[in-house]
């Protein structure tokens, strides 16, 4: 008699044990449900300005393959979003803004190279300038 009052005492904690494991599972799947991803708007905001800032800029005239990226990535982004595929939304969104960045700061390395281009040549001519006033006396 004892042997079975045990018995029935396990499998009540087993039970119990089981009960407790749905309850937090069931809560688990609910609170999964309530918290969806919401749209990434503040990515997707980040990206656009960049990517007008950078149009603003005339990135395109020396940057455009990354600009293009630029809007690649957000135009994917946006379909996400529509998908209801979040994490990937923000993820592209995220390249987007990444991409139009980068578009920049190539514009403005190769503006820059043009101008010291342009001041090395400058130099150049005034140091055969020198040369030829002071050849000439």
């Amino acid at each position: 008699m004892t042997q079975s009052f045990e018995t029935s005492n396990l499998r009540g904690i087993h039970a119990s044990r089981l009960c407790a494991a749905a309850a937090i599972a069931g809560f688990l799947s609910l609170s999964a449900c309530a918290t969806a991803p919401q749209p990434p708007t503040q990515a997707l905001q980040a990206a656009e300005s960049a990517i007008a800032s950078a149009e603003q800029d005339r990135v395109a005239d020396y940057a455009s393959a990354e600009l293009r990226q630029a809007r690649e990535k957000l135009s994917a982004a946006r379909a996400e979003v529509r998908n209801e595929e979040m994490v990937k939304a923000r993820y592209l969104a995220e390249e987007s803004r990444v991409h139009a960045q980068l578009a920049a700061a190539q514009a403005e390395e190769i503006k820059a190279k043009a101008v010291n281009d342009d001041m090395q040549k400058s130099i150049d001519t005034l140091k055969q300038e020198m040369q030829r006033s002071s050849g000439a006396r």
